[in-house]
């Protein structure tokens, strides 16, 4: 297998009325910048047209657009396949986007000019369009994470992240394969690695693009409570 700078993690769920532009957009920024890349969806048991969606972008763009279909187990879990595969694929560098178009390419080029100084090259949302109730999850997870691990987190669960892969490679390793919230916990097992550079890019979150953004707050508090009282088996 060659090898490849960039596999690109992307969870996808019954994003149909987005999909298409979302890997339109990111294909192009990445090609334009020079990247040899794998864009990995993860489709977590689509109920709409997303399946058919991924086959047809993936002859569109062969090679590059790689759907990988599995049962629905949660965002959380989606990204931990993506993040698996991400390590098998020999690429040098990890990127997790999400499927929604929140994520903006045109800052990915900042992100990418920290491969020198950085191991894990994190946005930070200073502003955001996806409304208030999103912030505040986002805001209640960096508190109770950043207290329960002793360091600030910032935007512990941002989904706008690019990692050395075998630094991921390593966190994964501290982190149980059933765990809710993998990418908090990943954040989590790089900070608690002393070893690991950061760095941060501010981005602006965009809404989504299409579809509808609902919030399952019954879901995410027992996901959050979980957390909380797993963290302490991340990382050690």
């Amino acid at each position: 297998m060659s090898k490849i700078d960039l596999a690109v993690v992307m969870p996808v769920y019954n994003e149909e009325a987005n999909i298409e532009t979302v890997v339109k957009e990111w294909v192009g920024e990445l090609s334009r910048l020079g990247i040899s890349f794998e864009l990995l969806a993860i489709n977590d048991g689509s109920k709409d047209g997303t399946g058919a969606a991924l086959q047809k972008l993936a002859l569109r763009y062969p090679g590059q657009m790689i759907p990988v279909e599995k049962a629905n187990a949660g965002h959380g879990l989606a990204c931990r396949t993506g993040y698996t595969l991400a390590v098998k694929s020999g690429a040098a560098w990890t990127l997790q986007i999400d499927s929604d178009g929140q994520c903006d390419p045109r800052f990915f080029a900042s992100f990418w000019s920290f491969l020198d100084e950085a191991d894990a090259i994190f946005g930070l949302r200073k502003t955001r369009d996806d409304g208030f109730s999103r912030k505040l999850i986002s805001v209640g997870c960096r508190l109770a994470t950043s207290l329960l691990c002793g360091v600030d987190l910032k935007d512990a669960n941002v989904p706008y992240r690019l990692m050395r892969t075998s630094a991921l490679e390593e966190a994964l390793g501290h982190i149980p394969k059933d765990f809710d919230m993998q990418n908090v916990a990943v954040t989590t097992a790089l900070k608690r690695n002393p070893s690991i550079r950061w760095k941060y890019v501010p981005i602006h979150f965009r809404d989504r693009q299409g579809g509808t953004n609902s919030i399952n707050f019954g879901r995410i508090a027992s996901m959050g409570w979980n957390l909380l009282l797993n963290l302490h088996k991340i990382g050690s």
